[in-house]
């Protein structure tokens, strides 16, 4: 499927179409790369593989799922800055790297959110959690602080990198509850993982949409959740309000975006196609499985969305004294 001439006249006409697009209609040309800026097995790599192939589907080209880690997700993000504005390279856009990462890396992250991004459309929300090991003696927030000031520094957690939210998350937690422990970084969540099997680490911090099927299955048990109200596919498990935090509720967001420029024919094409996507029972069936949250934001509701995020989230990441440093 392309464009019809009808649109592609428009385009032109206001002047978004760059000459590449009107001489080979979109997306004819060549595959689509949804640039994922984080290593496979975390929450965004399950998503972006859960979209993928429905959105191949209905936009009539492929659409490849590149990981693309480092740098808290902003070594990805900003390459994806830089492509050309063409509709052929996209990113599945986060907080942890559009928010988080660009606060804590600064003028090393050299690119705007929202000057130099498209947001195509929210796709998804999840909370966080602390998890741990399940022969750790640790039922509950208030079990781990005792343990925790019980021997200082003796605990250790696992991220999926540092100035990715699960990082910030627990920085904030460690902050609210006057405790300390050792943060070990790794590149993604499924190698953390790995070494709390083998009883390397007692606890990591990690979504809901990546650690469902691992909580279900007791390899890992969850202390508590981010959002404000306790998630109905997993009523056992409270919320860090119900646990004394009333400040620490997060919503772990993704959506995908295009590079600044990208026509709005193009865009409007793929926020339909992501729309449809996400209403087809298959998706909404492995979204259930992990109990993740659809996106309802679409073009410009999702910009003003990510805008809105990175006004109320930058005081708070700089005030929680998080650092990449």
């Amino acid at each position: 499927m392309t464009l019809s001439r009808r649109g592609l006249g428009a385009a032109a006409l206001s002047g978004l179409a760059a000459p590449a697009f009107a001489q080979a209609p979109w997306p004819n040309a060549q595959p689509i790369r949804l640039v994922v800026p984080f290593a496979p097995g975390g929450t965004t790599d399950i998503i972006a593989r859960i979209l993928s192939a429905e959105l191949s589907r209905r936009i009539g080209q492929t659409v490849l799922v590149e990981n693309r880690p480092g740098a808290g997700g902003t070594l990805g993000t900003g390459q994806v800055a830089r492509a050309a504005p063409d509709g052929y390279t996209l990113v599945l856009s986060l907080i942890s790297a559009m928010v988080v990462g660009k606060v804590l890396y600064g003028d090393r992250a050299a690119w705007s959110p929202d000057r130099d991004f498209a947001q195509v459309a929210m796709v998804m929300s999840t909370p966080y959690l602390i998890l741990v090991r399940p022969d750790l003696p640790i039922r509950s927030l208030a079990e781990l602080v005792a343990e925790a000031r019980r021997r200082p520094d003796g605990l250790s957690y696992g991220t999926s990198g540092t100035g990715g939210m699960p990082h910030l998350v627990m920085v904030r937690f460690l902050q609210a509850a006057g405790i300390q422990m050792t943060h070990v970084p790794y590149r993604g969540a499924a190698p953390v993982v790995t070494d709390i099997a083998a009883g390397v680490l007692p606890m990591m911090v990690d979504s809901l949409t990546a650690a469902s099927a691992n909580i279900r299955s007791g390899a890992l048990r969850a202390l508590a959740h981010t959002w404000p109200e306790r998630v109905p596919a997993f009523p056992d498990i409270p919320t860090f309000r119900e646990e004394g935090f009333a400040d620490l509720v997060v919503d772990g967001w993704s959506g995908i975006a295009a590079p600044a420029g990208t026509p709005r024919p193009i865009l409007e094409r793929l926020a339909q196609a992501v729309r449809e996507t996400l209403a087809t029972p298959e998706v909404q069936r492995r979204y259930a499985e992990t109990a993740t949250a659809p996106g309802r934001l679409f073009l410009d509701d999702a910009q003003r969305f990510v805008r809105e995020e990175i006004a109320t989230w930058t005081p708070i990441i700089r005030a929680s004294g998080a650092t990449v440093d």
